[in-house]
């Protein structure tokens, strides 16, 4: 149905650039609060939840690593909830299966401590374990210490994003790549798609995640960030019986990383994983994916060369244990001292769409900001599937507001 307003044809009320799970949310939740809104989805693939959504450790995280009061904290506890419950009424695969996170430093003690707090402060309950007591949960994992947060879960996040997207009611259209956009704020949003359609909007709402800042400067919009992706790299542990839940260690405050874990995924096997080394390519899941003009976007942001200067120390030991099994086997060996190199299994990689400031700023928070008739997500990595029907309700909202006013 075409609604004509002011002599002008509209397509859809609001025209949602992404199908994975934040922008599929961010339907649902849409059509969920103004019945009769009419919500067109573009997706480039011919599926839903095709990158960040369908290439994660399928973790419900609990909230219990982001700084109070944020975003993702919020988001994170409230989502986690919520996907459960989500998961529940549809029957999709999901089990709580609570998990470890442990020292195995004694310069890691202070900060598993100041993970209690932040823990507490975020509402998530949280048993400290001493050495003796890991074996409880994990007979084959060693530390010091660890504590158990018993909200975190495991779920099939791709049935979650095809159920929201036959729930939402909102048209979805596959093998549609955004190519052009034309956005006029007195009248509207016209997007030009790689089969040759143009779809006329009143809002647009961007949820690209890997282009979603290129997405931005195509509505005329300035980011004031970019998107540097940073490949994550897994395996398959050939005896899963080693592992019976997740086991995380204790990451550094200095990264969005959450370091190599080990996860028990919905199908009964484990994964491990994943490190986090630059990608050549915003899709690129391996070495041989190199795309010269996306690489050379990445370089020419002067973010990225701060990133470098920065933590070259750190990147050092992603590369190693990119590049190298033994190495990335005795990553592993910190939590789980019986794993050898003949137990990884290579499996399928993952792209973290990270948003970097121009003076190298990892953004560590979801930001979520808006122009003229458009709402651009510019910040949604994990915890974002966990976290996904709250953003979805937030952008919902906005895009609404947006909606009202225009």
């Amino acid at each position: 149905m075409v609604q004509v307003l002011s002599g002008i044809a509209y397509d859809c009320d609001v025209l949602v650039v992404g199908g994975g799970i934040v922008g599929l949310s961010t339907a649902y939740a849409i059509t969920r609060s103004a019945p009769g809104t009419r919500v067109v989805v573009l997706e480039k693939e011919a599926g839903p939840a095709r990158h960040q959504t369908g290439r994660n450790s399928g973790v419900i995280h609990s909230g219990i690593y982001y700084r109070p009061g944020s975003l993702k904290a919020r988001y994170a506890v409230r989502g986690a909830a919520e996907m459960v419950k989500f998961c529940a009424e549809y029957g999709i695969a999901h089990a709580v299966t609570g998990k470890l996170i442990v020292a195995t430093e004694r310069s890691e003690l202070p900060r598993l401590h100041g993970l209690v707090q932040r823990g507490r402060e975020n509402g998530i309950p949280v048993r400290e374990l001493g050495a003796a007591q890991i074996a409880e949960y994990e007979p084959e994992v060693e530390g010091l210490a660890a504590i158990h947060v018993g909200t975190t879960g495991i779920c099939d996040f791709v049935g979650v994003a095809r159920q929201l997207a036959e729930a939402s009611g909102a048209e979805i259209r596959y093998g549609a790549e955004v190519r052009r956009i034309d956005r006029r704020p007195e009248r509207g949003v016209a997007v030009l798609t790689g089969t040759g359609d143009v779809v006329r909007a009143r809002v647009l709402v961007n949820c690209a995640g890997l282009h979603c800042d290129e997405v931005a400067r195509l509505t005329g919009d300035d980011p004031g960030m970019r998107i540097v992706p940073f490949r994550g790299e897994y395996y398959s542990l050939a005896r899963p019986e080693l592992v019976r839940g997740l086991v995380y260690p204790v990451p550094d405050p200095a990264f969005p990383f959450l370091g190599v874990h080990l996860t028990r995924g919905i199908d009964g096997g484990v994964h491990i994983g994943p490190n986090a080394v630059p990608a050549l390519a915003r899709e690129g899941y391996d070495w041989g994916t190199v795309r010269p003009r996306e690489l050379g976007a990445t370089l020419a942001w002067p973010g990225s060369w701060q990133i470098a200067r920065r933590h070259w120390r750190y990147g050092t030991g992603e590369l190693r244990r990119s590049v190298s099994r033994r190495a990335f086997t005795t990553a592993v060996r910190r939590l789980l001292p019986a794993v050898t190199p003949d137990d990884l299994v290579p499996a399928a990689a993952g792209v973290r769409a990270q948003a970097v400031l121009r003076d190298g700023t990892l953004v560590d928070d979801f930001l979520i900001r808006e122009g003229a008739r458009t709402v651009h997500v510019l910040n949604a990595p994990s915890p974002a599937a966990t976290a996904s029907l709250p953003i979805g309700r937030e952008v919902a909202r906005r895009a609404l507001e947006t909606l009202r006013s225009a």
